[in-house]
């Protein structure tokens, strides 16, 4: 099992990163936008994750037709070991099977149904990304429907990377149901780390513990 960190916001990879408890970091265009980048700021902070020791990235296409996404994975590649996202559409999965067979890490993206993950893993793609509180928000069953890919399609060789969760409990019962890797944005991954009742507890160590020195001296 693997957690991801998804976002592109420095202060915030910086602070989560030293914990260990995550891989690596997911991107696309829209998580660049919120922390005020682009495709063309990509360069510099895959070099600033490498520094900070960050050794799994994931970068997704632009484009709408196989050839443009091609030309665009073409590009992400040149900035040294990635996992390229190519989102699940007609000609991204005829952009995302080149690439496999290529050799190069896929990661299909944008997922909303059980189908789209068997035709992945037929493929040979290495990895999907289903929006789990975005199936939830459109009135499917988010939680349900990536339950169903995993007992479809198991790990191999393509691994279900569940992304778009809205709570900690999203992330554990789909753990449960065998999901394998979890990407996740801020506030999910400060639950990850630090659950408000363990910090309470040690919260309340400390204290009893100031109380103790305090009488013993």
């Amino acid at each position: 099992m693997a957690f991801y960190i998804d976002s592109a916001d420095r202060s915030l990879i910086e602070e989560l990163w030293p914990t260990t408890a995550f891989r690596g970091v997911t991107t696309n265009p829209t998580i660049l936008h919120r922390s005020g980048l682009s495709q063309a700021d990509l360069p510099e902070l895959y070099q600033w994750l490498h520094g900070l020791g960050v050794e799994r990235f994931y970068a997704q296409v632009l484009g709408t037709t196989t050839k443009d996404m091609l030309a665009s994975a073409r590009a992400l590649l040149e900035l040294g070991p990635i996992t390229v996202k190519v989102p699940a559409s007609p000609a991204g999965l005829a952009a995302a099977s080149t690439l496999v067979r290529d050799g190069v890490q896929v990661l299909l993206t944008a997922v909303y149904h059980p189908v789209q993950a068997l035709v992945a893993q037929d493929l040979g793609i290495q990895g999907i990304a289903p929006y789990v509180g975005r199936m939830t928000d459109a009135g499917r069953a988010g939680i349900e429907a990536v339950t169903l890919m995993q007992q479809a399609i198991g790990s191999e060789p393509t691994r279900i990377l569940a992304a778009s969760l809205r709570s900690a409990d999203d992330v554990a019962a789909l753990a449960a149901a065998g999901v394998p890797d979890f990407t996740v944005g801020e506030s999910v991954a400060r639950r990850i780390v630090a659950d408000e009742l363990t910090m309470t507890a040690v919260d309340a160590f400390e204290a009893d513990a100031a109380k103790g020195a305090a009488v013993r001296s």
